[in-house]
């Protein structure tokens, strides 16, 4: 039987979320205030800029309330789910010396890089500390432990995409595509199909349908990058809220990497010339671009933006969900994050 939850609206779910972080990161006392502050700050909690989308702890609850026609129990999960992905941000931010992120200063380049490192570590700590509350609420000392080794091998995968991210970019001959799908899936795929697999855990022990949930999350994860690497050189800024920079910032993304082993050798030296340029005029980066449409990079990645969006949507569809509210949302974040 469906149930239907008229409260399964984004913005529910969201304050609900934010709400079960705030009772983990409030003062503990005067000594640690400012730690605190600074974790606050770069998760947006203090009225001071955007929070971000939350999109992959909205995914967590949707899953479990997919399932289940309800939301709340899940919600540590969720909690731990956005925190662990701040923590990999903070650091980011430190290893790519980004002094901003969402419109405002990054909390390395405020408070300097070691209160920063410590932060970081802090929100680590404390997105584990937030699964401890599901024993709380009944679930079962073997699924908590379960989902904290999930949470664990996630974490790990997103520390080994950050290897192969800071090598390759150490490094002047570009990555294989084939290896940079290894890359993005330890670094984004990975925590947005964790995010999906820990709902569908705690909602069931059905081992088929906590697997369809997986592959899900996993197509989406890859999905999203994808459209991601898409809208860094050709999205528009009135939609996005930033101007295309990844060619300007030197990113390997997708369309480059298949740029550069699709090109000729004239196009690959002009690739590789503007890519080695500390300050590419506008001009260079027009060669790029031109570059890209001529060997269908933008095509190609595209394509397989599509592709997975698809097997997202396969898998949700075999993953048979009841409560057909919380599907419909679902496929609605699937829509609207892969757009380009």
């Amino acid at each position: 039987m469906t149930v239907t939850r008229p409260d399964l609206d984004l913005p529910t779910l969201i304050a609900a979320t934010e709400d079960e972080i705030v009772r983990l990161v409030g003062d503990r006392d005067p000594s640690t205030r400012g730690m605190y502050e600074m974790v606050r700050y770069h998760l947006g909690l203090d009225g001071s800029g955007s929070a971000g989308k939350r999109m992959r702890p909205l995914l967590g609850l949707l899953a479990y309330a997919s399932i289940t026609g309800e939301y709340e129990p899940a919600l540590p999960g969720a909690a731990a789910v956005e925190l662990g992905h701040n923590f990999s941000l903070i650091h980011d931010d430190i290893e790519d010396a980004d002094v901003e992120r969402r419109h405002r200063p990054t909390l390395w380049s405020l408070h300097g890089i070691p209160q920063a490192i410590n932060t970081g570590d802090a929100v680590f700590v404390l997105s584990r500390i937030a699964l401890h509350r599901l024993t709380e609420l009944g679930f079962s000392d073997t699924k908590v432990l379960r989902l904290m080794r999930l949470y664990d091998e996630t974490c790990l995968a997103l520390c080994e995409g950050q290897y192969i991210d800071i090598w390759t970019s150490g490094h002047d001959d570009p990555m294989t595509v084939e290896l940079y799908f290894d890359m993005i899936g330890r670094k984004t795929a990975a925590l947005i199909s964790a995010a999906i697999e820990a709902g569908a855990l705690l909602a069931t022990d059905d081992e088929a349908v906590i697997g369809r949930y997986r592959a899900f999350g996993w197509a989406l994860g890859l999905a999203f990058q994808l459209n991601d690497d898409l809208l860094g050189i050709w999205g528009e800024e009135a939609t996005t809220g930033k101007a295309p920079s990844d060619i300007e910032k030197h990113k390997k993304t997708l369309p480059i990497l298949y740029a550069f082993e699709q090109a000729g050798p004239a196009d690959r030296l002009r690739l590789g010339q503007v890519y080695r340029d500390p300050s590419p005029s506008a001009a260079g980066i027009a060669d790029v671009v031109a570059i890209l449409e001529r060997t269908g990079a933008r095509a190609y990645t595209r394509d397989q933006a599509h592709r997975y969006r698809d097997e997202a949507l396969a898998e949700l569809e075999a993953a048979g969900t009841v409560e057909q509210s919380a599907r419909e949302r679902l496929e609605g974040i699937i829509q609207s994050v892969i757009s380009a």
